[in-house]
């Protein structure tokens, strides 16, 4: 599984968190080993740029997917294949929404990892039912990830 890490920011974040918590998503939804996803950090101007060219929305956001082959998840022995596509977080953005939600800004980049992914696989929230099946999963992908890291 290749997970790229590019940080074109001055946030510190461990690369290697970040793409082992990757793995663990994909792993998790039995994406296919051999499948391909780029994890970028961009400062807020390149976000802006980045939301209002894709999406049509002002201002900068959290976190933007950009999805290449279609790969939904796979079911236990039967993997998902393809280049999964790019997740794009901003840290500052997350910074903010960090202090909000009262916990670490790394946390925060973590969480909007793992729903850059899902909505890289399919998962959406714009509907009520999808919402609470996206973020009950992402929840509990990041929370065991996190515990795995600390047994």
């Amino acid at each position: 599984m290749s997970v790229e890490i590019l940080n074109e920011t001055d946030a510190e974040v461990s690369g290697a968190e970040f793409a082992a918590l990757a793995r663990f998503v994909m792993d998790s939804l039995n994406v296919h080993p051999e499948a391909d996803l780029c994890i970028t950090l961009v400062d807020a101007t390149t976000m802006t740029q980045l939301h209002e060219r894709w999406m049509g929305e002002p201002g900068p956001t959290d976190v933007l997917s950009f999805p290449m082959d279609e790969v939904r998840p796979g079911r236990e022995g039967m993997d998902s294949e393809g280049i999964l596509g790019d997740v794009i977080v901003c840290p500052q953005v997350a910074a903010v929404q960090a202090r909000e939600a009262g916990h670490s800004a790394v946390e925060e980049m973590l969480l909007l990892t793992v729903h850059g992914i899902l909505h890289l696989l399919g998962f959406d929230h714009a509907e009520k039912e999808d919402e609470k099946v996206m973020f009950a999963l992402q929840r509990r992908l990041l929370l065991t990830f996190l515990a795995s890291r600390t047994a």
